[in-house]
């Protein structure tokens, strides 16, 4: 029997397999999230005498050792049953009989689906961080690696002003950055408990819910039980739209690879093992690494655009529309954990020309310089730049090649220490090594 089943009902077995869809395949990933959950709820009916201190025990035991089966790869959905719930309800009851029937009281499948992915958003929006965290650190690195290895500067693809390596891996590190503040907001949006808001008007039992919110180290809690409902998709649109925002750092970094790969530009090379080669022409060696996380992190950022379109025109109150938010927010974890790790891998290996700016092709690079010559020199900007570019256009113009950045972000001073801070200073204010603690206390 279905959680939500009356005696004496059947539903169509093609209506059931088109209602339950991917959500037995998708929920096997809420598992351990669902057990938490379940340990904070019995706890709190404890406290309120909706459970005796033997049942929380004997819930507490089997619950545990539901856990120990996930973290071991061993739980299952079986076949027949239609979600994660149904599952550890299912077992619970197989185990202890009435007792296990107790542990839904005061709550619905819908606020019980919802602070599983709460927990699962908050927990894999973590993983996300702390993968960009380690791209970062092999961009801070070579940046400082390659802080005197110059490089042209381009505004649209025209050689511009000298630039560096060292500026331009610093600069994808510190846009990096901002990603993290972004997955940081969709982290406090999924850091909030809905547990105890029912199917979306609360309960006549005397809930306590500020207990469920401490025990599964949530933030706080949604106050009003109709909006808890409405914040599904909310929260999953907020993860996707901060995972679109690092997915379009990637794609950027990915292109700048592909055009600094090619022999036209020929400012970095690949290892001939990171490239592919062609089926005709002896020569080649493709940056398909590259082009395939331009790829993928391209199309992650239409998923934002896909929760809004399930969305579109829903009223408030839960609908079954929301189930297929899973289908699009957990491929999406996996999808850009992966690209981090093969783009820091990428960067790893990655070797730098050196040099490059000694070819007489980039003496326009340095134009700017000439032009600050003259201005320390005491002539007024304007006339100094006429000046330059008169001495272009005749062809009186030698290029000064001994740069003198300092200021702050500069070629000269790159400040790789302070940019390192300000990331150290974003990742801390997530807290999640509290959450971690606190969660670990319900599994002892």
């Amino acid at each position: 029997m279905k959680l939500w089943q009356k005696e004496n009902t059947v539903t169509s077995e093609k209506i059931e397999r088109f209602t339950v869809g991917r959500d037995r395949e998708m929920d096997i990933h809420l598992a351990e999230f669902d057990v938490l959950g379940n340990i904070a709820h019995a706890t709190m009916l404890e406290t309120i005498g909706l459970l005796t201190a033997d049942d929380l025990a004997a819930l507490k035991t089997e619950l545990k050792a539901i856990y120990q089966q996930i973290q071991a790869g061993e739980f299952v959905i079986e076949e027949g049953i239609e979600d994660v719930h149904s599952q550890v309800e299912l077992l619970l009851t197989r185990k202890l009989g009435d007792t296990g029937k107790k542990i839904h009281s005061g709550r619905s499948r819908n606020d019980q689906v919802l602070v599983d992915m709460k927990l699962y958003t908050r927990a894999r929006l973590f993983e996300v961080v702390q993968a960009t965290e380690k791209l970062f650190d092999v961009l801070s690195r070579k940046s400082e690696e390659h802080r005197n290895d110059l490089l042209p500067g381009y505004t649209h693809l025209q050689i511009a002003m000298p630039s560096s390596f060292g500026l331009w891996f610093g600069a994808y590190a510190e846009g990096l950055i901002d990603d993290i503040i972004q997955l940081n907001a969709a982290y406090r949006l999924a850091n909030r408990n809905p547990l105890g808001s029912g199917a979306g008007y609360g309960s006549s039992f005397p809930l306590n819910r500020q207990l469920t919110t401490d025990l599964l180290g949530f933030e706080g809690m949604h106050h009003n039980v109709v909006y808890a409902q409405m914040s599904r998709g909310r929260t999953e649109q907020a993860a996707l739209s901060a995972i679109a925002s690092l997915a379009a750092t990637v794609s950027r970094l990915a292109m700048d690879v592909c055009l600094y790969n090619s022999q036209n530009f020929g400012f970095i090379v690949l290892p001939d093992d990171l490239t592919t080669g062609s089926s005709i022409m002896p020569h080649k060696k493709n940056p398909d690494v590259a082009e395939l996380l331009r790829a993928k992190t391209n199309r992650m950022k239409a998923l934002p655009m896909e929760v809004t379109m399930v969305l579109s025109n829903l009223p408030s109150g839960y609908h079954r529309d929301m189930q297929l938010l899973k289908e699009i927010l957990m491929p999406a974890f996996d999808e850009i954990l992966d690209c981090l790790d093969i783009a820091a891998f990428m960067l790893e290996h990655m070797k730098v020309k050196q040099n490059l700016l000694d070819d007489p092709k980039y003496d326009l690079l340095f134009s700017v310089e000439r032009v600050n010559e003259l201005v320390l020199a005491g002539v007024p900007f304007r006339d100094a730049y006429k000046q330059v570019g008169a001495e272009i256009g005749d062809g009186s113009y030698t290029a000064p090649r001994e740069l003198k950045h300092s200021h702050e972000g500069s070629i000269g001073n790159l400040q790789t220490e302070q940019i390192r801070a300000r990331m150290e200073r974003e990742i801390a204010a997530f807290g999640y090594d509290e959450v971690l603690e606190t969660l670990s206390k319900l599994i002892r």
